[in-house]
């Protein structure tokens, strides 16, 4: 079977979809190709810290009505040295919030609103493999349902994820990576209880990192620091429960809700960043270009601040014929990810506790710590990257909308 549309996009998580959707309310013409089932990616626990960019995006395509009503707006969070904690106000420092509302909503909402439109959304799509893609033709093929299939575009956008197909495509000559990969892994419990501060706290312990975060006023998110050769056979809930106490401080032990896990998982935390972010009609967005630590919350936020770029890009070429903004997307989407990139990589070093980590090394961290508790100037740096760097948002129509 043979097709044609504007814009194929690999990879159904949230970067994929949300393009997907910011490109149909442009009117430009996409299919979106997903290698896993429907309940496979509605299922993928992940992250749930929004900035104000990202919930930006999701109201202007018109996914947000249930973001709206039951997500949870912070402004603020907590940091803990050995217990005892300060508060960094990011609403007072630079006028703006985050949002928690967890990733496995924001896929399911995107997928909705695909469904009610009847988009072109492929699931169980095998075999996906890219072709032309430095020559004026690109296409893609793949097999659904036992059938080979072919999908002629005028560009791919390869949000398929650190594994996926996309940045493989691109001839290995032409990439440069960089890569940290860090010494130790987060063990997260997922649990049906409230949480122990209504913000998210995290803390530096000598016992090594601890994060109490949450997905709703009613699941709760928790996550230890532990060595990459640990074992969740070894980590009974109670023994979490018991260090999460440990780690966070007696406050937070005191308000401390404990219940069995509904999901466990150990995750290896590591800094990857593939350059460049375009090969001829190919353009990567998400984690199939770069991977963050999860400490600061920017591996969602930062494949929406991509794909806003990306489809202002594509609806500046398809609907009124400007290249050049596609020509310079990998240099402008790069020069923000360095930036998350390095936002991330430093409250890593500053949360965590690394095996070769000597008193000097420790007594930095205390230092650090202490002056960004102390200095107002510090605290708001640390606010404006937490709350998000700007995001370039697309114009979705020439016009406005009739209400």
């Amino acid at each position: 079977m043979r097709q044609r549309t504007q814009v194929a996009i690999i990879g159904a998580g949230p970067a994929g979809l949300l393009l997907s959707q910011l490109l149909h309310c442009a009117g430009i013409d996409c299919i979106v190709l997903e290698r896993r089932d429907r309940a496979y990616v509605e299922s993928r626990i992940r992250a749930g810290v929004l900035e104000q960019g990202t919930v930006d995006l999701l109201e202007q395509c018109g996914v947000a009505a249930r973001l709206q009503r039951e997500g949870l707006v912070h402004d603020g969070f907590r940091v803990a040295l050995d217990g005892e904690t300060f508060r960094v106000d990011m609403r007072q420092l630079t006028g703006k919030a985050v949002t928690i509302y967890g990733q496995t909503e924001v896929t399911h909402d995107l997928i909705e609103a695909h469904v009610a439109r009847g988009a072109p959304l492929v699931f169980e799509a095998t075999d996906v493999a890219l072709h032309g893609l430095d020559g004026e033709a690109p296409y893609v093929t793949y097999r659904h349902g036992g059938e080979e299939h072919r999908i002629d575009c005028d560009h791919v956008a390869g949000c398929d994820g650190f594994h996926g197909v996309s940045r493989a495509s691109i001839p290995e000559a032409l990439r440069t990576h960089f890569e940290r990969v860090y010494p130790f892994g987060w063990l997260g419990i997922l649990a049906d209880v409230p949480p122990c501060d209504h913000e998210l706290i995290y803390s530096n312990h000598e016992r090594g990192f601890a994060l109490a975060s949450m997905r709703s006023a009613t699941r709760s998110r928790y996550y230890v620091q532990v060595s990459l050769d640990e074992k969740l056979e070894d980590w009974p809930d109670e023994r979490i429960w018991d260090e999460l106490a440990i780690r966070l401080g007696d406050e937070a032990a005191r308000n401390m809700v404990r219940g069995p896990s509904i999901e466990k998982s150990i995750a290896p935390l590591r800094s990857f960043v593939s350059e460049p972010m375009r090969y001829g009609r190919l353009f990567l967005a998400g984690d199939a270009a770069h991977i963050v630590p999860p400490t600061g919350a920017k591996g969602l936020n930062l494949a929406a601040s991509d794909v806003g770029l990306l489809a202002a890009a594509l609806i500046a070429k398809h609907r009124d014929g400007q290249a050049e903004p596609l020509e310079t997307y990998s240099a402008r989407a790069l020069s923000r990810v360095w930036k998350a990139e390095r936002f991330s990589w430093w409250f890593t070093s500053l949360t965590h506790r690394f095996p070769d980590m000597d008193g000097f090394a420790r007594r930095m961290q205390i230092a650090e710590l202490d002056y960004i508790r102390s200095s107002q100037a510090a605290r708001t740096v640390m606010a404006e990257n937490y709350v998000g760097l700007p995001m370039e948002m697309p114009v979705l129509h020439k016009t406005p909308l009739a209400a």
